[in-house]
């Protein structure tokens, strides 16, 4: 069974975006050589990526014109989108994921025999996390405070307590956190 691996570039204060939507400037002051090492690597191993629909929406817009090794990869591989109002994911490889979203993740991720990441999608996430079927976080922190922007988690009374896998610093000030759930599956 493959993990479900959350990934995200973050601000310091815990934003993922800025005050506008898709105002992603802040992944501008960690991008470089390491990232985009990381990024192949983790599509290398990735058997999907999972999405809330906004950040397919945004995701398909920017990356179907794109090229490169990164472009290559985000349009190739298998992307499952969660909505209820969609009724194409148009973009290449994509599928809907409708209904009892809980369930069908639970059972992507059963079959999986590699990892799944989620990218953005804190709407996707705060259904998520009380479900107990994310497996781990990586987090990309940006050596900035945005004071406004859009939070990547949700207010929410469920605790859940992780474990420190690894840390990788960023030329430029950031670093890369990887977290495993305690007592995680």
């Amino acid at each position: 069974m493959g993990k479900l691996i959350v990934w995200n570039i973050a601000s310091l204060d815990g934003c993922f975006e800025g005050p506008d939507p898709w105002d992603l400037s802040l992944h501008e002051t960690v991008w470089g050589d390491e990232l985009e090492a990381l990024s192949n690597t983790q599509l290398d191993e990735a058997e999907a990526l999972l999405f809330g629909r906004k950040t397919y929406e945004g995701m398909a817009t920017y990356w179907a014109n794109e090229t490169g090794q990164i472009a290559d990869g985000m349009n190739t591989i298998r992307k499952y989108v969660v909505s209820n109002t969609l009724s194409d994911a148009k973009w290449n490889n994509s599928h809907l994921i409708s209904g009892d979203v809980v369930k069908a993740i639970a059972e992507l991720k059963r079959n999986a025999e590699r990892n799944i990441y989620i990218f953005g999608s804190a709407d996707l996430l705060a259904t998520l996390l009380p479900a107990g079927l994310i497996d781990e976080y990586r987090l990309g922190i940006a050596p900035l405070i945005l004071g406004r922007g859009t939070p990547l988690f949700k207010p929410s009374d469920h605790r859940i307590d992780l474990d420190l896998i690894k840390t990788q610093p960023l030329t430029g000030g950031g670093i890369v956190l990887f977290y495993g759930v305690k007592n995680g599956a």
